[in-house]
């Protein structure tokens, strides 16, 4: 039987879904680029930090640019991201999380949040999920992204959990590759993460006693 103490959720695309004003906002500055980048080019940054997403977009359009004006257009991605996402509000939080979380809590399992983006504060303040987290780990936080473990690492530790009894709940290739290289159980979250320990098509009807027979 897997003793799950606590649980790391990632952000995007396992509580809620912002790939679209992502995917918006990259093909907007991309445009502006004359770089090509399709949702297929999204699908590969699902995960990835903003300054490696924009270095994709970058060696795609065989640019090289300097950090002055790197920084420049990763502001401006920023900038283009927060304006969609501002309407962001509680009816927008996925299927299955809430009650999943509220079992949690209850059986005195922690809930921490580990994701990349920087904007993960605001968009939990939004959804009035950020009570609901013991810990909460994003990119402000870290300097190695996802599949690096250190975002996942660090929600552990600050929650004094040892990583064989934490399970990460992830959408991303590469945050199931960081579970798993940290040492963390990983439920993937949609398709193609074979290499997870169980992998679902959403959190609707998820429980602890289903978790438990998954990882098994």
């Amino acid at each position: 039987m897997v003793a799950i103490k606590a649980c790391i959720f990632d952000l995007d695309g396992v509580i809620v879904d912002t790939a679209r004003h992502h995917f918006a906002a990259w093909k907007s500055l991309a445009d502006e680029l004359v770089i090509s980048f399709t949702e297929e080019d999204n699908e590969r940054l699902k995960g990835v930090s903003r300054v490696d997403s924009l270095d994709y977009i970058l060696q795609k359009g065989n640019l090289v640019l300097d950090s002055a004006k790197k920084l420049q257009l990763m502001e401006k991605k920023n900038m283009l991201y927060l304006e969609m996402a501002a309407s962001t509000a509680p009816t927008d939080v996925l299927p299955g999380v809430v009650s999943l979380m509220d079992e949690m809590t209850a059986s005195g399992i922690k809930i921490g949040l580990g994701s990349s983006s920087k904007n993960a504060q605001s968009i939990l303040d939004k959804l009035h999920l950020t009570s609901r987290f013991s810990t909460i780990v994003d990119g402000n936080n870290i300097t190695l992204s996802k599949p690096d473990p250190e975002v996942f690492l660090k929600a552990a530790a600050a929650m004094d959990v040892a990583p064989e009894n934490c399970l990460v709940i992830e959408d991303a290739q590469s945050g199931v590759e960081a579970a798993i290289t940290g040492g963390f159980y990983a439920i993937g979250v949609g398709k193609g993460l074979e290499s997870a320990h169980a992998q679902l098509e959403n959190l609707e009807g998820l429980t602890i006693e289903r978790i438990s027979n998954l990882l098994q």
